[in-house]
């Protein structure tokens, strides 16, 4: 019988993993939406659109390494509901947008508390789970937004369908948001022990510099990832003409999500952090060649499946790796640092992938999304598992 001080799924672990899923489907459920309200609303073109939709990365970005030196340094659960509050409040901003000006400084600001809550929500998930259960944990974690990123897309647009309603989408986002906050005021987190001798300012406490190549590496996933689920829409919509398809690639996506960190926990409670990477990193790679090089329905289906597995089994390993990077009082500064690399790579490929579509065309910005994810595949390979084997640490 499993050791109660020991037990992945209790109480509070299960209450910040519903905060994070209601945090990413509030947030998901516009993502694929908001090109198309953008271009019907505001006849905004494709270049535009990146500008605007690329806005919000900046914000979180900019907000990412004050995050976790907020989260490493002041009480974490005051934290969590402050930014999860204001992550709530900023859904009603795009009600009242009523200029392409407006949405641009809404969507830029809402990046502020987005990047803050998922730095804050994940540093509690992993003060919540047991040491000895820790890489599993951090994989089923994972599930819960992964799962609302994918997910969300699809209902969302399904609504969109149904209603011809972007406002519903808002009002939908904003109660989900409100949602989440009030579970987060429920989550109990275990008292920090003061670490002596701790620099009072230095760089560790913004960036965790132990892990530049992890972060280098997860820079080109995250850029594959910002194109692809920005532009499938459009995309699917002018070079396959699928204008109902879209929420069905969503839907795969997830189920392949779902199905590689059920399967991959296993072997992350084994420690078999590189080999679940390298794997992750493959699949991907072969998802993204199908998607950009044979342009037919069953491959834009089959290529969901195979991001979805791809990364279902590459993400939960580096986040694992960037904490074994970082000492147990650095767990606030590797969450911000892998989603500082994520989302840096998202804000570019969805920069690049814009004005690549606008001015070549949509095939060949995903070629260019395959070409990044073979280049970050093989980065992988040479270079960055081998340093992480030389940097990790043995704290827990």
């Amino acid at each position: 019988m499993e050791d109660t001080k020991d037990k992945l799924w209790n109480k509070n672990y299960l209450k910040v993993m519903l905060c994070n899923f209601l945090l990413f489907f509030a947030f998901y459920l516009l993502t694929p939406l908001l090109p198309i309200y953008l271009d019907s609303e505001f006849k905004a073109d494709k270049d535009l659109i990146g500008i605007v939709l690329s806005g919000y990365i900046v914000a979180t970005l900019l907000i990412r390494p004050f995050s976790g030196f907020f989260v490493d340094t002041f009480d974490r659960k005051t934290v969590l509901m402050i930014c999860f509050f204001c992550f709530f409040l900023c859904f009603s901003g795009y009600l009242g947008a009523s200029t392409l000006l407006m949405f641009f400084i809404v969507r830029t600001m809402h990046g502020i508390p987005f990047g803050a809550t998922t730095v804050a929500n994940s540093t509690a998930a992993i003060d919540v789970l047991p040491s000895s259960r820790r890489n599993e944990g951090i994989g089923y974690y994972g599930l819960s937004n992964n799962l609302a990123m994918a997910v969300a897309p699809s209902i969302g647009i399904y609504i969109y369908q149904l209603t011809d309603n972007f406002k519903l989408l808002f009002w939908l986002s904003l109660a989900l948001a409100f949602l989440g906050f009030l579970f987060s005021t429920t989550v109990k987190l275990p008292k920090r022990e003061k670490v002596e001798g701790k620099p009072k300012l230095s760089l560790d406490h913004f960036f965790l510099g132990r892990a530049w190549l992890l972060a280098v590496n997860i820079f080109f996933f995250g850029a594959c990832w910002g194109v692809m689920s920005n532009y499938v829409a459009l995309y699917g919509k002018q070079e396959l003409n699928i204008t109902d398809g879209t929420g069905i690639f969503f839907m795969i996506l997830s189920a392949g999500l779902f199905v590689s960190r059920l399967f991959g926990a296993k072997s992350l409670r084994k420690g078999l952090l590189t080999h679940n990477a390298l794997i992750g990193v493959l699949i991907s790679l072969v998802g993204y060649c199908l998607f950009a090089f044979v342009v037919t329905p069953w491959s834009f289906y089959l290529s969901a499946l195979l991001i979805g597995l791809g990364n279902g089994q590459m993400y939960p390993a580096f986040l694992n790796m960037f904490i074994k990077v970082a000492r147990h009082d650095q767990r606030g500064t590797a969450n911000s640092s892998i989603l500082i690399s994520w989302d840096l790579g998202m804000g570019v490929g969805i920069l690049l992938g814009g004005i690549i579509a606008e001015h070549i065309g949509f095939i060949q910005a995903f070629h260019a999304t395959a070409i990044m994810q073979g280049a970050g595949a093989l980065l992988f390979i040479f270079f960055t598992r081998y340093f992480f084997e030389r940097r990790k640490l043995n704290e827990n």
